[in-house]
């Protein structure tokens, strides 16, 4: 029974014990929340005064019992009036009220009645908390329909898993569940059968009553309960009729407020589905139908989610509404045309890099130690400039000794030609001529300890002023020198590009410490040998760059355009791509 309905008997039941009852009131509504609406008067059919509506909401408000005396409250009687109010409570929460409007009568029998209606409203409360417990219970099964449809990861298996859940949970004979394709319902599981003929009498028969349902957009019950709306059921009748069941029910299942399949639901015995089954039907289908189309459209091939991705962007596209998407793809495609007619300059784009073109390198003489450095990488240095110098003490002690010994031996050589002892003079002038060698030898080591410029330009690399004292070994580069006045591009083309070059072809040079002012190039020379470096292949080009040389200094670096011709832009900015799809798809092909 439903509670309005239960309520309105129970009213009845209490103002029949109450004498001297004219008017009553049951208003029912959310627990400690309301809004509180009458569910029941009495007598049926006629309305509460706003004087009993307001003695209600006072003992809502006061959350206890209420008694009114009211003079005079029917004039044409000329009768006073007492009004009595006991909130509903349900585990200690107001569910509602009952208000009751007798004849005058003292205050103890006020007390009295009022004692009836809080005795009686237990009925009440054990009505409510079996509502909410079978509320609870529903809701725990159609939790459970839900949990065994998501356990499975496959569509089939998750069809049959809640085919079979349901037959054994509501009693059924058979099960079935179907989903759209198409435009026309396809059955997709029968409970307790792991295959079944498509083309079988039975599975177009409860095929026929799905899409009957779903035509309807309703559950359709044969037999229908008998304050049932009007529907057709001719298909699910002629199920009945040949299949051998007694009781039929199908619900359809929705996503998003379109109708993707439905279960039918079979009884071969006289007991019909309750509307509380229904009910919970009604909620798992609301649960499981966007469960079970989420779990087709991913249990698909790649090829079906691609077209079927693809067909609905073109429906969005070529239907109502999406205006922000049809401008898009007709500005996209007003711009490939436009790319596919249109002409362009097509350059050739490299990383640059300026070296000079003759570079002079200032090595280590000798093995020694560094004395003292006057320059370092940037300086502009002149032909014969001292740039380093090594420590010479050694050097000069060797001198010294040599020197000294060559005095000697001269002493001795003319005390040699006095006595006249020409042997010992000629082994003398061999010491002299030995010691006279050593000490040219070493004047030109000593003027080597000073490294000078070999040329006018710019010291490239190279600084020795944060290694005074370091040793150094013969041969150690210590300086590049550069001039300042010739100098050579180098423009690291890519191997897909360099078809494309040929010398004497002319470009633009971006520098990065110029990148306001646009110098001109031209190509000089393609090196034939490919360099790798950082995971690509390229051709080292020497190209020259033409005017404002005083500002420009070497290793300096910035990108390089070669003007090829003029070619389409939808090919330009293209090409890259479908020269890699091309060697690609030539790699793979037979």
């Amino acid at each position: 029974m439903k509670i309005d309905a239960y309520a309105q008997s129970w009213l009845a039941l209490q103002c029949k014990m109450i004498a001297g009852a004219s008017r009553g009131l049951v208003a029912l509504g959310a627990p400690d929340q309301g809004p509180y609406q009458p569910a029941a008067y009495w007598p049926e059919g006629r309305r509460s005064t706003p004087g009993l509506s307001a003695t209600a909401q006072r003992a809502i408000t006061e959350k206890k019992g209420v008694m009114q005396e009211i003079e005079n409250a029917e004039p044409s009687k000329g009768a006073p009036l007492s009004r009595v109010a006991c909130p509903l409570l349900v585990n200690g929460r107001i569910f509602g009220v009952v208000a009751i409007e007798m004849s005058d009568r003292p205050e103890p029998q006020q007390r009295a009645v009022l004692q009836l209606l809080q005795w009686s409203s237990a009925w009440l409360e054990v009505l409510f908390n079996q509502q909410a417990f079978a509320g609870r219970d529903q809701l725990v099964s159609v939790l459970q329909i839900t949990a065994a449809c998501l356990e499975q990861s496959r569509f089939q298996a998750a069809t049959t898993a809640l085919a079979n859940d349901l037959a054994t949970r509501l009693s059924c004979d058979r099960v079935s569940i179907g989903l759209v394709r198409g435009g026309h319902v396809r059955l997709h599981a029968l409970s307790h059968s792991a295959r079944f003929g498509r083309k079988t009498n039975l599975v177009r028969a409860i095929e026929a009553a799905m899409e009957e349902a779903l035509d309807q957009n309703d559950t359709v019950l044969v037999p229908a309960a008998e304050d049932a709306a009007p529907q057709i059921a001719r298909a699910h009748e002629t199920l009945l009729r040949q299949h051998g069941a007694r009781t039929v029910c199908t619900v359809p299942l929705a996503e998003n407020g379109r109708p993707v399949g439905a279960v039918t639901l079979e009884r071969s015995s006289d007991r019909v589905f309750a509307p509380d089954t229904i009910t919970l039907c009604r909620h798992m289908a609301t649960l499981t139908g966007p469960i079970l189309e989420l779990k087709r459209r991913e249990d698909r091939w790649l090829a079906a989610k691609a077209w079927d991705s693809l067909h609905g962007q073109l429906a969005r596209l070529l239907g109502a509404g999406h205006l922000k998407l049809k401008v898009a793809v007709a500005g996209g495609a007003a711009l490939v045309a436009f790319l596919a007619v249109a002409d362009g300059a097509y350059r050739v784009t490299a990383p640059a890099t300026l070296e000079g073109t003759v570079q002079r390198v200032v090595v280590a003489p000798m093995d020694g130690f560094v004395a003292a450095a006057s320059v370092r990488a940037g300086d502009i240095v002149r032909e014969g400039q001292t740039l380093s110098r090594l420590k010479d003490k050694d050097l000069k002690l060797e001198r010294l000794k040599w020197v000294s010994q060559r005095e000697q031996l001269l002493r001795e050589h003319r005390s040699a030609l006095v006595t006249d002892d020409r042997a010992q003079v000629s082994i003398l002038n061999a010491q002299i001529d030995q010691a006279e060698a050593e000490v040219a030898l070493l004047d030109e080591q000593l003027s080597r300890t000073h490294m000078v410029a070999p040329i006018d330009g710019i010291v490239v690399s190279g600084d020795l002023s944060q290694s005074i004292g370091a040793p150094v070994q013969r041969g150690d580069v210590l300086f590049e020198v550069a001039p300042l006045d010739s100098y050579r591009l180098i423009l690291e083309v890519d191997e897909r590009d360099i078809a494309d070059l040929a010398v004497d072809q002319e470009g633009k040079l971006a520098l990065s410490g110029m990148p306001g002012e646009i110098l001109p190039i031209t190509v000089e020379k393609i090196t034939p040998v490919a360099v790798s470096r950082e995971g690509r292949n390229f051709f080292r080009v020497e190209a020259h760059v033409e005017g404002q040389a005083e500002r420009l200094r070497p290793g300096m670096e910035g990108v390089g355009k070669i003007h090829i011709d003029s070619r389409k832009l939808l090919w330009i900015w293209t090409h890259r791509l479908t020269d890699w799809l091309r060697l690609w798809a030539w790699s793979w092909w037979p």
